[in-house]
């Protein structure tokens, strides 16, 4: 009696836990599918709210900015975190 060997299924397996097999061109299904696009819009939210409230407590930017720059992010203005620092040089807005 013969049977079906799992050998196969477990180098696969330790080869993606490594990070390989995941090229482009062994992709199936869109970016948005593969990483949904609020959990995407969520890391970079959260990652420019903590930076602002950073800011603010080491007293860089004052509340109003804060506030200015918070609504910003909330409507996407920023790409990133290093796209909002970008914006502050060229506005002048750290101190």
């Amino acid at each position: 009696k013969k049977g079906i060997s799992n050998v196969r299924v477990k180098k696969l397996k330790e080869q993606k836990k490594k990070g390989r097999r995941r090229g482009p061109g062994s992709r199936r299904g869109a970016k948005g599918a593969r990483t949904p696009q609020k959990e995407r819009w969520m890391a970079t939210i959260r990652a420019l709210r903590k930076t602002l409230k950073h800011l603010r407590d080491e007293g860089k930017i004052d509340t109003k900015t804060y506030r200015k720059l918070y609504r910003m992010a909330k409507g996407g203005a920023f790409r990133s975190r290093a796209h909002l620092f970008l914006y502050m040089k060229e506005h002048e807005i750290l101190k």
